[in-house]
């Protein structure tokens, strides 16, 4: 247990960070109007028909808070209804990312495109590969359990594509925005903070998965000793 804390306690304590950070700034962006007035649902599309999109990608209003995506099967912007209803910083900022993914999607960006590929696989590594390492120890089979360290190393790399996609999306959104005229310079710095607190949380699950990664390496390092 000691030496799981080891790995895991710096990356849970950035998790809890980033996850209060994103809240944080997204509420108090929340308070502050765009000046153009546009909503975020308005801007989605307005960054649609600006990159000639709009008769292929839908934008919808989807329940709960945060829980904004793109989804390239459905070529659907969902945006969560604080989104889509609103005109504020915030607001535009969300939408104008997942446009981003969007418009990715559109050009078809190598990340998106492997991220897109390898989620199969990325799902079933994530749920079997705890399990076979425990296995591997019940059974004392030290190949089990490095098929439940490669088949995590799968999720980790999963994370490691998303960073880039993410990071990506966010500045495709700022520049979209700016382009289009749906916010003025003066308020860049705040879309750039709504942005950059959402980019916080997946460097942070970047570096979770990454130190679980290195306690099953250990786990396998060590039993194999």
């Amino acid at each position: 247990m000691l030496v799981y804390l080891a790995f895991m306690l710096p990356a849970i304590i950035l998790s809890f960070y980033a996850q209060s950070k994103v809240n944080r700034t997204f509420k108090k962006y929340s308070s502050v109007k765009s000046q153009r007035g546009y909503t975020g649902a308005e801007a989605a599309g307005i960054l649609l028909r600006k990159n000639g999109m709009a008769s292929e990608v839908r934008v919808e209003s989807v329940a709960g808070s945060l829980s904004d995506h793109y989804d390239p099967r459905a070529h659907t912007v969902r945006l969560s209804q604080p989104v889509y209803s609103s005109n504020s910083i915030s607001a535009v900022s969300v939408a104008a990312h997942e446009v981003g993914h969007a418009i990715q999607h559109n050009l078809q960006y190598g990340p998106l495109e492997l991220r897109s590929r390898i989620v199969p696989v990325t799902n079933f590594a994530s749920t079997a590969s705890f399990p076979i390492i425990i296995l591997g120890f019940f059974l004392q089979s030290i190949n089990l359990v490095l098929v439940g360290v490669i088949l995590f190393s799968l999720v980790v790399a999963f994370h490691l594509i998303t960073l880039p996609v993410e990071l990506n999306a966010s500045r495709r959104a700022i520049v979209q925005l700016s382009e289009a005229g749906i916010i003025s310079s003066e308020e860049t710095p705040g879309v750039k903070k709504v942005l950059d607190a959402a980019a916080l949380t997946y460097i942070a699950a970047t570096l979770s998965a990454l130190a679980t990664l290195f306690y099953y390496l250990s786990m396998f390092i060590f039993s194999d000793d």
